[in-house]
């Protein structure tokens, strides 16, 4: 397991990484919600009401930070986080 501290534009981030089979699972979460990879389950997040959205096909944070949004929830999308942002943006939406 890893975790790290992501420096972004207006604060801080922590960011987990964990090896799973042939894939890591990654999140990392800000003050106000977090970014994750395709082995969490946006439906589940969506539900409990958090501030979540999706980055795919993700191995580090840098992929994670520069890959694309494909998937966000309401609470989300209230932070003005949109389908399409790079995870470094909407994690400074979420800070």
């Amino acid at each position: 397991m890893e975790i790290e501290k992501i420096r972004l534009e207006r604060g801080s981030a922590i960011g987990l990484r964990i090896f799973l089979g042939k894939a890591p699972l990654i999140l990392i979460k800000a003050d106000k919600g977090y970014l994750m990879c395709g082995y969490l389950n946006i439906a589940s997040a969506e539900k409990l009401g958090d501030a979540a959205a999706v980055v795919k096909g993700v191995r580090t944070f840098n992929d994670m930070l520069n890959g694309t949004v494909v998937e966000l929830t309401s609470a989300a999308e209230a932070l003005g986080i949109k389908m399409g942002m790079k995870g470094r943006e909407a994690l400074e939406r979420m800070l």
